[in-house]
């Protein structure tokens, strides 16, 4: 049966962007593989300790028989993160630019994945395994706009996706978001629901080819 790892990175959970876009990836994945199990990480929901990264690399050089207790719960907890990695057939991570970087939340996942020794540098186990990268801006940052350059956060997340983790990445990207809500955006409210708009179609469409690339995996491999 394959599998869906779904990540969410936003501190919000009701009006979230990036979560009702990777919700559209999410059901159309489904749609085409309605047998096939969605495997949800919350990360705002159960926030992962901020301790637990330096806990597990202070672990990595330590002999195993002298972990403390921290250091253990740490590789446990880097452990389970990287399992649900391996397991998936798909990873959609879904991120919100926050004060023009990553959301602490993806950080903390990423940083305790790169422990495991299964995905530290130089690890191919994750080579070629599909992610759908998922971002949500509340403002504008494309080339031409005043504050390009200004997002600090897709362009590292899909580098660690693809150049760290080796995985096939696709990234949807939802901008201008704050558009509704800041006065001072208010000129710009038609060109948000165009990216909103936009960004649930693309969301669609990855997520069903992703489903029927896993369900052509999975045919192959039976």
């Amino acid at each position: 049966m394959a599998t869906l790892l779904r990540v969410d990175a936003s501190l919000r959970t009701d009006g979230s962007i990036s979560r009702a876009v990777a919700d559209t990836a999410a059901d159309a994945w489904r749609a085409q593989h309605p047998h096939g199990a969605v495997v949800h990480r919350d990360l705002s929901a159960a926030p992962l300790p901020a301790d637990a990264w330096a806990q597990s690399v202070g672990a990595a050089y330590t002999p195993q028989e002298q972990w403390s207790p921290d250091q253990r719960a740490a590789k446990e907890l880097a452990r389970t993160l990287a399992d649900e990695v391996l397991a998936a057939d798909v990873v959609v991570l879904a991120s919100p630019l926050y004060n023009f970087g990553v959301s602490q939340y993806a950080k903390v996942w990423i940083d305790l994945l790169i422990t495991d020794p299964r995905l530290g540098p130089g690890s191919t186990a994750l080579q070629g395994k599909p992610a759908l990268l998922v971002v949500a801006q509340g403002g504008g940052y494309r080339a031409g706009t005043p504050r390009h350059g200004w997002d600090h956060a897709t362009a590292y997340l899909e580098r660690i996706l693809r150049d760290n983790f080796g995985m096939s990445v696709d990234t949807v990207i939802a901008d201008l978001t704050l558009a509704g809500v800041n006065p001072a955006m208010a000129h710009l409210i038609d060109a948000a629901e165009q990216s909103l708009a936009e960004a649930h179609t693309s969301a669609t469409q990855h997520g069903t080819r992703l489903a029927a690339a896993a369900r052509a995996t999975a045919q192959t491999a039976a």
